[in-house]
Parts: C-alpha cells; sequence; structure tokens
C-alpha cells in the first residue's frame, strides 16, 4: 500500500543512530514531522541531501517540525555518517525494509535502487505533502514550503 496525502502514517519502531529504540507512536500527535527515505549513506547525492537537511535543520526545528531520515542502513553506519557530517536530526535503520513497505516507497532507478521519498505530516501524522523524486536536494525545500504551509495554517 503507499501511502497518499490524507493518510495517517503507519505506526513504526526502528533502531536510531545510537542504536536507542525509535517508536513513531512518541513523535506522532506532538509535532509535525518530516520523514525522508533515502537509499543510502555516504552515496553523492544522499550525503548532498542530508547535508541541506543539516543546512535548514534550524529552520525546520524553528516552525516547531522534527526531521527523520531513514534508509536501509545499519545503526553503525548512521552514526558514522551523522558524525562525519554533523547530522542533528534522527537517521532510523530499516535493515528489513519493513518502514519503507509500511509507507509503500516505490524503488528508484528502474527498481536498482531504493526509492528518495520525503513525506510531510501534521502533528496528528497526517500525511500534507509527499515528494518522490531522485533529485535528491530538490526535498528540502519542498519540505520546508509544505511546513511553512501547515503552521500558517494552524494560526
Amino acid at each position: 500500500m503507499e501511502l497518499k496525502v490524507g493518510d495517517t502514517i503507519p505506526k513504526f519502531t526502528a533502531k536510531d543512530t545510537n542504536g536507542n529504540d525509535f517508536d513513531s507512536a512518541n513523535s506522532v500527535g506532538q509535532k509535525p514531522l518530516v520523514i525522508y527515505f533515502y537509499p543510502k549513506d555516504n552515496t553523492p547525492g544522499c550525503t548532498a541531501q542530508a547535508c541541506s537537511f543539516r543546512d535548514q535543520y534550524e529552520d525546520f526545528k524553528d516552525l516547531g517540525a522534527e526531521v527523520i531520515g531513514i534508509s536501509s542502513d545499519s545503526a553503525a553506519s548512521h552514526q558514522k555518517f551523522a558524525k562525519q557530517y554533523k547530522l542533528p536530526f534522527v537517521l532510523l535503520s530499516d535493515s528489513d525494509k519493513k518502514i519503507r513497505k509500511l509507507f509503500g516507497v516505490p524503488a528508484g532507478m528502474f527498481g536498482l535502487l531504493p526509492g528518495r521519498v520525503t513525506y510531510v505530516t501534521d502533528k496528528n501524522g497526517v500525511v500534507q505533502m509527499i515528494f518522490d523524486s531522485v533529485m535528491a536536494i530538490k526535498h528540502i525545500p519542498k519540505a520546508l514550503e509544505a511546513v511553512k504551509k501547515l503552521v500558517k495554517n494552524q494560526k
């Protein structure tokens, strides 16, 4: 099942950058979320995307949103990646690809690579925007624009 705008994100758990258990139920209902799925740590596009989210992270935080990156890399890989590029947001390990399947993230590049999709949810976990593009750095302005719209509509 592929998530669509208006759907509520499924509940999920995963290991975070530090090997701790992350439970989506602790974030949904608290704040808007920017959840982005990416193919692999330390590849050119994924590094550019992560660093762009890092560079705009304070803008997301100022709007009350949290950024979460998800790939099938291990928590140890995420820890090195986050440390090397000083990533301030959560990276989750989806080594069995269960979360990717729950969201219905399509494969990219003719099915050869895991897809690159960003979801923006309101604080109740309802999907407000989905952006599916291999163009890694285009995800950040789209997500920021969606979060700004969310915040404006809440006032």
